[in-house]
């Protein structure tokens, strides 16, 4: 019994583990990839808002791929295995609330910056 009381106390004050964060494996053949927090105005995770992207790569960008992932409750998400050589992208990030849709964009250009974070806020 005393054993399970000192393993209750040490397990109260165990630090709560962080969500995982929302991973997609793109594929497209490249190593680059774009981290994402988002956040309303009040400074506060966003948790459910959509990251859209579409892809043009590959020769004269006829490749195309349309990429979506939603974040977890920390406001997190990731895309990995994006191409290395492509088009700058533009993530459209957005988070339906009843009526309102809040949203905002940022841009990925992988020739300059092949692994990317991205803080947004949405308002």
């Amino acid at each position: 019994m005393v054993v399970s009381l000192i393993l209750a106390a040490a397990l109260a004050q165990a630090p709560a583990k962080p969500a995982d964060v929302t991973l997609m494996k793109a594929g497209l053949g490249g190593s680059c990839s774009a981290d994402f927090t988002v956040k309303g105005p009040d400074d506060k995770p966003i948790y459910a808002a959509l990251v859209h992207v579409k892809v043009r790569y590959g020769f004269a960008g006829v490749k195309r791929a349309d990429l979506e992932v939603g974040t977890n409750s920390d406001g997190k998400a990731r895309i990995e295995g994006l191409p290395d050589k492509a088009r700058p992208m533009t993530y459209d990030v957005r988070k339906k609330d009843g009526e309102v849709e809040k949203t905002n964009e940022v841009t990925q250009d992988v020739s300059t910056t092949c692994h990317a974070t991205f803080e947004v806020v949405l308002r």
